[in-house]
């Protein structure tokens, strides 16, 4: 499209800080067309920590009502008494939260999202938090993202809707609730934070139990190395087409003919 409104062929730009081989995302960027290879890399500039919230993952335990005061010199692990591991972290991670001025917690999943960001708005007594995810409307992701950079609430819960090129403003602080699972998707997230030429990226992993805790040393390990794993191009990704096909034919019947010749035009207007 952009080479029949202006005449001539554009040229292409692509920027990835997470991709590797490069000479293999490079033939997909260019299939028959030469691709320029600018490498640029340097090791990631990364104060990363994991925190385990608890003495023994073993064993969780969970504060009991009463508290430990002048008057009752008892230890604290007195006071504790075992249960699942979120009545420890939740208070954790909203501290961390007060404790700097924009943050943003990842999570893996729509509906820890959700819920994570709920109880953590009813531990502060008001809404500081605002969940982030692919099942929210593209306007009201705008807003929350907003809200962000003005100032208006102190972070964000999201998934991977957070992960890839969008401009957060100023981020202090980014959480991570389980390990990321992946060094990219790591360095994806918590390069959210401190994302300025020169600025170091901060964040801390809390993992929910020993399984978690191992993964995510090796991943934290392969973030500090900046270890990307290589990227895997898909050949003949017939699900994708699928998927084309069947919303194409949800806008009007479309034959077998019909079809291929509006692959074909969409193919021309959009090669490489």
């Amino acid at each position: 499209v952009a080479q029949l409104t202006a005449g001539r062929d554009p040229q292409r730009i692509g920027l990835s800080a997470t991709a590797r081989p490069l000479a293999e995302v490079a033939r997909f960027l260019g299939g028959d067309r030469p691709v320029a290879v600018v490498d640029t890399s340097a090791r990631p500039r990364l104060d990363v920590e994991i925190r385990v919230p608890v003495p023994d993952m073993t064993r969780p335990v969970t504060p009991a009502s009463q508290q430990p005061d002048s008057t009752n010199p008892a230890p604290i692990s007195s006071f504790l008494t075992p249960g699942g591991v979120w009545p420890v972290i939740q208070p954790v991670l909203l501290a961390e939260v007060l404790g700097h001025r924009s943050t943003i917690l990842f999570v893996n999943s729509r509906g820890l999202c959700e819920r994570l960001c709920q109880r953590l708005n009813e531990l502060a007594g008001e809404e500081i938090l605002r969940a982030h995810h692919g099942s929210i409307a593209h306007e009201q992701r705008r807003e929350i993202e907003e809200a962000l950079k003005a100032g208006r609430i102190r972070g964000i819960v999201a998934t991977s809707s957070l992960e890839l090129g969008i401009d957060m403003g100023a981020v202090d602080l980014v959480l991570l609730v389980e390990s990321p699972g992946s060094v990219a998707r790591g360095l994806q997230r918590i390069g959210r934070a401190g994302h300025q030429v020169g600025e170091v990226s901060k964040g801390r992993i809390y993992p929910k139990h020993r399984g978690d805790l191992l993964e995510a040393a090796v991943v934290c390990r392969g973030m500090e190395e900046g270890a990307v794993e290589a990227t895997s191009i898909p050949r003949n990704p017939l699900d994708v087409l699928s998927q084309q096909i069947v919303a194409m034919c949800g806008v009007a019947p479309l034959t077998v003919d019909a079809l291929e010749r509006d692959q074909v035009k969409r193919i021309v207007l959009t090669r490489p």
